[in-house]
């Protein structure tokens, strides 16, 4: 085991997406000290590397289980929010959905922070990161750590799935164009068959270097300044309290929730709420857990009379993943999507469609009991914002997470809701796929049920969140942006931000790809 430092050049909260890139290019350069604070415990559980078994990570000692406030526009309920809580955080638990988002939303980031996000610019990031399988395009990488792999066993009835898509009168592309039309087969971060997290990607190789030191089951309780310097970090370990000094500088990378929160812990953020809690103010920034946005989820599913997810944990099933890695355990369960509009007067999509031959019903915390297929519809660019703000000083205790889902006054996110359900319920109409599905089983309705009662339905009962969660310390150029284009926090010194928690606005794709990226340019801002 090695020692763990009391000083480092640099000191990084958190592991996952950006924290593990972040992590491996500044220890890349051997004058570095690097330490690695992750308040969970080594990505060792099994089911972190079986792809199909993401969901029975879900409320265990490496998920975070949070649970939003009750949610008035989905019936009241409370929404389960899993984040990961170990070696490479969220990317050890996500669906492994690699989707980099549009370059228009880039160049959005561009018009709100600095040039250097648009998408001209970051897609050299891109090229960096990605190691994508069978790639001939110019704007895909082909030797970056992030192993990017089509399907390596996909449904017959995801092939259904495309035709009815077709069918439908929408084209099925390659993925991650700079602006998808259509559906694709779902490309995933793995390798072999099993997960690629940035924990295999980033940190295990760079782990072999003495210049960096991770250091896990370490809670950041807050971070330490002396005047206006962030000069260290404060964490909980074994019972007992801890500090490591930054020599050069400290680096947020806990995400959308933890970032926030572990500032407002430390006296940044608004002085109201800071004072509120007995919690002296360091810097008054009153947008710290503002602009929360999410990506909402909600679907339809059938009954299928085979050849769903449902039999893979089936003893065929395990030894052909065992002995071959192949089979239906190396399905990521959302084995394709595609971009669609609302409406016809949109310049761009604003919806996601998403398809799982499974039945992922209650996010897997409930076991199945018969074969399914869900169609879902997902808003990607949601005009609702929530916050995060404190529950209490403790550094244990979770914070308030409210994302306030579909609740702008003028009711577009609703109404594009409703729309993108009524597609599922086309697409589960067309031939092809009509022929695969049985009956509707979620919502559970009775077979007269007209079809408005059915979305309205599927919108309050099934609607959950797709793991998305992202801007509460918006970048920007603005002065109540929390951080500056370059990721600074403003009004302290020698403190930046490099996770999702940082993006202006929410893209329209996938969580994952641009928090890498932010890592990869965070390691590049540094190191000017």
């Amino acid at each position: 085991m090695k020692h763990i430092p009391s000083v480092a050049d640099y000191v990084v909260v958190g592991s996952g997406s950006a924290g593990a890139a972040l992590a491996e290019r500044l220890s890349a350069d051997s004058r570095n000290a690097v330490v690695v604070l992750e308040a969970g415990p080594e990505d060792k559980n099994k089911f972190a590397h079986i792809p199909a078994a993401f969901s029975k990570l879900f409320r265990s000692e490496v998920d975070w289980d949070y649970l939003t406030e009750p949610q008035d526009a989905l019936g009241g309920r409370e929404i389960y929010w899993p984040r990961g809580k170990m070696l490479g955080g969220s990317s050890s638990m996500n669906a492994m959905m690699w989707v980099r988002g549009f370059a228009a939303d880039y160049d959005e980031w561009a018009e709100l922070a600095d040039e250097s996000w648009s998408f001209r610019e970051v897609l050299k990031h891109f090229r960096r990161i990605e190691k994508v399988e069978g790639a001939t395009e110019a704007d895909c990488g082909i030797e970056g750590p992030i192993n990017v792999c089509h399907q390596r066993s996909p449904r017959a009835l995801t092939g259904a799935f495309l035709d009815a898509v077709r069918e439908t009168g929408y084209p099925v592309e390659r993925a991650n164009t700079a602006q998808p039309e259509g559906f694709s087969q779902t490309m995933v971060t793995q390798k072999r068959g099993a997960r690629w997290s940035t924990a295999d990607a980033y940190l295990r190789p760079a782990m072999k270097r003495k210049n960096l030191t991770v250091v896990t089951e370490a809670l950041a309780t807050r971070v330490l300044f002396d005047g206006t310097a962030a000069v260290g970090v404060e964490y909980e370990k074994g019972g007992a309290r801890h500090t490591v000094r930054a020599a050069k500088e400290v680096i947020l990378a806990g995400g959308a929730i933890n970032t926030p929160q572990l500032l407002m812990l430390s006296g940044v953020g608004d002085e109201q709420q800071l004072r509120e809690h007995g919690i002296p103010v360091q810097h008054h920034l009153p947008e710290v857990g503002k602009n929360l946005a999410d990506h909402l989820v909600s679907f339809l599913g059938y009954s299928v009379d085979s050849d769903s997810l449902y039999a893979a944990e089936k003893i065929p099933e395990l030894i052909n993943y065992l002995t071959r890695r192949r089979g239906m355990l190396t399905s990521n369960v959302a084995e394709a999507y595609g971009f669609v509009r609302s409406r016809d007067d949109l310049p761009l999509p604003d919806l996601e469609m998403i398809y799982g031959p499974a039945p992922f019903f209650d996010e897997g915390l409930i076991p199945a009991t018969g074969h399914a297929a869900v169609i879902g519809t997902i808003l990607v660019k949601p005009e609702s914002r929530g916050t995060i703000t404190l529950r209490s000083a403790d550094p244990a205790a979770k914070p308030i997470i409210d994302p306030r889902y579909l609740s702008d006054p003028e009711g577009a996110d609703r109404r594009a809701m409703l729309e993108g359900l009524r597609l599922c319920d086309a697409l589960a109409s067309a031939p092809t796929l009509k022929s695969k599905l049985g009956t509707l089983i979620r919502p559970s309705v009775e077979p007269d049920t007209p079809l408005e009662e059915i979305l309205e339905r599927a919108l309050a009962e099934n609607a959950h969140t797709l793991y998305h969660p992202v801007g509460t310390c918006r970048m920007g150029k603005d002065p109540a942006s929390v951080v500056t284009p370059d990721l600074r926090v403003r009004g302290v010194e020698r403190l930046r931000i490099a996770d999702a928690s940082i993006m202006p606005t929410i893209i329209r794709g996938h969580t994952h790809a641009p928090a890498v990226l932010i890592g990869e340019r965070a390691a590049d801002l540094i190191g000017r």
